[in-house]
Formats: structure tokens, C-alpha cells, sequence
């Protein structure tokens, strides 16, 4: 499994698991990060904010948030 933040633009994965205390893992599955969805990295440019998309939604993580959030698939 690998890190949000290591997968490279376009790169499609699934979320595997959300690590984090209590009240980032309800923050982020609160805006539908939850394991089992699909996500595509639509920006993922060095020291700046990930840009994803899932669920028809774009969302912006900063880079210590996706270091918890585990995905499989995807190219690194």
C-alpha cells in the first residue's frame, strides 16, 4: 500500500484505510474520503496542497493529511 501523497498526477487508487486520531478520520470520511472509494490525483505538485477527485468532488489535502490516508493501486 502506499501514501496518498506518493501516487503521481492521473494516478487512479482506492482508499484502504484512513489512519488518525479520532477527529481527522471523522473529518475526512465526513467529506467522503472513506476506504473502498475511488480517487484520481488531479495535481500533486512538490510542497503544495494534493489536489484529488472522488465522488465527483474535488478536494484539497495538505500533505501531512495524506501521509495518513493509505491507498492501493495507482502508480507511485
Amino acid at each position: 500500500m502506499k501514501k496518498l501523497s506518493e501516487l503521481e498526477k492521473d494516478a487512479e487508487g482506492v482508499i484502504a484505510a484512513v489512519n488518525g486520531d479520532p477527529r481527522f478520520v471523522s473529518r475526512i470520511t465526513s467529506i467522503g474520503l472513506t476506504p473502498g472509494c475511488r480517487v484520481t490525483v488531479i495535481k500533486n505538485e512538490k510542497n503544495r496542497p494534493l489536489l484529488v477527485y472522488s465522488r465527483d468532488t474535488m478536494i484539497a489535502l495538505n500533505r501531512q493529511e495524506c501521509d495518513l490516508v493509505e491507498v492501493e493501486g495507482g502508480k507511485a
